[in-house]
């Protein structure tokens, strides 16, 4: 039996999970943060790297040190129909239902676009792509067990290679300071917890739990089956790709930033990319711009798809076998990514402000478990208190929510009374108050 992995597998498989966490998301937010943030670039760039660098390795260190198989087992120590249902959402809202058309349509926006002859119509344009995106993926998800080799050797570099290039390329010849730039209103006052909200659209925390369970089979498919070899090894990998991937992050957003003094905002991050990447090269670089876009966003979707599949086998061997997971699971993106990338990012807000919080509470009961004990009890007590914040941070950021549930009264009296209220984190007092409540109740005999 192997405990340890040779030094070009290890630096595979830091390669499969950076490649897994990078995609549309880790492109287009970083950019769009950076041209909001202006001046205050660097107290949102921290807010930003706490969800999007601090909190996925910590998932990935967690599931490692519980020895889990996977999120249905870690977030079962809250209960059992609970673990059902986060391990359904969790996996939909990173798979099918927004990331991986995401996906699809970042790419599309980025890169074809900008190379559309007039007259061509948008919508049509976008249909064809997603179906060749959806061929593309369809087919690397049917094959997984050679998703190390794809990922991690093959795709993952190439990317790499291509954003370096336009990174150092931007950075070596800025368009302006980004001290100059004034910050949107959202970002002159309290740029750090604007920053975090900004990295729950990465997604990674969410995702580190679910990608996670993808590097523990690689590992057991390298000959590893040892349990504390395997966290070991999920470990090192997450501290290297995470800490890698926060360098990138802090070279985006600085672009950013400096593309403010040349060009207005954006609407969103994906055409911000496009106009910077434009700016440093033309002619071949449009078609460099959209291969550098498709390659992060396919390698990551493909994870996705993939691990989407391998779980709802799993949770429910009677329904669909693999292969039909993966089908269904990619006609739904395929069918999402045509309502527009825009679309896509308006409607999975109110998800994420309720998902990430249980994730990250989640993370930390199951740190503080190994490390000092926790009971189960402590788990559902927390985990209830952090839904209700969750729930009203949902309702105060969306307010066509809150009027759809008329709920308008119960936002009003959260927004004045809740600490964070302002700052979109209630969770965090309702947390905090959950694990006093657990604390403080009688143990059982």
């Amino acid at each position: 039996m192997r405990t340890r992995i040779s030094f070009v597998e290890t630096l595979s498989v830091i390669s499969l999970l950076f490649g897994l966490f990078f995609g549309s998301g880790n492109l287009i937010f970083p950019i769009s943060l950076g041209q909001m943030a202006g001046s205050n670039v660097w107290p949102a760039s921290l807010g930003f790297l706490v969800t999007a660098v601090g909190m996925p390795l910590l998932g990935v260190v967690a599931l490692g040190l519980s020895r889990c198989d996977g999120v249905l087992e870690l977030s079962s120590k809250v209960g059992r129909a609970y673990s059902v249902f986060f391990t359904c959402a969790l996996y939909l809202s990173i798979g099918p239902l927004f990331v991986a058309p995401r996906c699809i349509t970042v790419p599309f926006d980025v890169g074809v676009v900008p190379m559309l002859p007039q007259g061509v119509n948008p919508k049509v344009a976008l249909f064809i792509f997603s179906a060749a995106m959806f061929i593309a993926l369809l087919w690397f998800s049917l094959r997984p067990s050679a998703i190390l080799t794809w990922v991690g050797r093959v795709l993952n570099p190439m990317l790499l290679i291509m954003l370096g290039w336009l990174l150092i390329s931007a950075l070596l010849n800025p368009m302006g300071s980004p001290a100059a730039i004034q910050p949107e209103k959202a970002y002159a006052t309290g740029a750090f917890a604007r920053g975090v909200l900004e990295g729950y659209n990465t997604m990674d925390t969410v995702a580190a739990l679910a990608f996670g369970i993808i590097v523990i089979n690689v590992l057991r498919g390298l000959g590893v089956e040892d349990a504390e070899a395997i966290a070991a090894n999920v470990i090192n990998a997450g501290v290297f790709s995470c800490a890698f991937m926060g360098l990138i992050y802090i070279a985006m957003t600085q672009l950013g930033a400096q593309s403010r003094a040349v060009y207005p905002l954006a609407e969103n991050g994906g055409l911000a990319l496009g106009v910077i990447s434009r700016h440093y090269f033309t002619g071949f670089g449009a078609l460099f711009l959209a291969l550098t876009v498709l390659l992060a966003c396919l390698k990551t979707a493909i994870g996705l798809i993939v691990s989407n599949a391998q779980t709802f086998s799993e949770m429910f061997p009677n329904a669909l076998s693999y292969n039909k997971w993966v089908v269904l699971f990619c006609c739904i993106s395929f069918g999402l990514a045509n309502l527009g990338l825009s679309t896509i990012i308006k409607f999975s807000l109110p998800i994420l402000l309720t998902l990430y919080p249980l994730a990250i509470t989640l993370i930390l009961m199951v740190l503080w478990e190994h490390f000092r004990g926790c009971s189960k009890r402590t788990f559902a007590v927390v985990t209830a208190f952090t839904a209700v914040g969750a729930v009203l941070d949902t309702l105060c950021m969306m307010p066509d929510v809150s009027k759809l549930f008329h709920a308008q009264a119960l936002v009003e009296f959260a927004a004045r009374v809740m600490p964070m209220a302002s700052y979109n984190m209630i969770w965090i007092t309702t947390a905090a108050a959950g694990t006093v409540v657990a604390a403080l109740l009688p143990k059982k005999n």
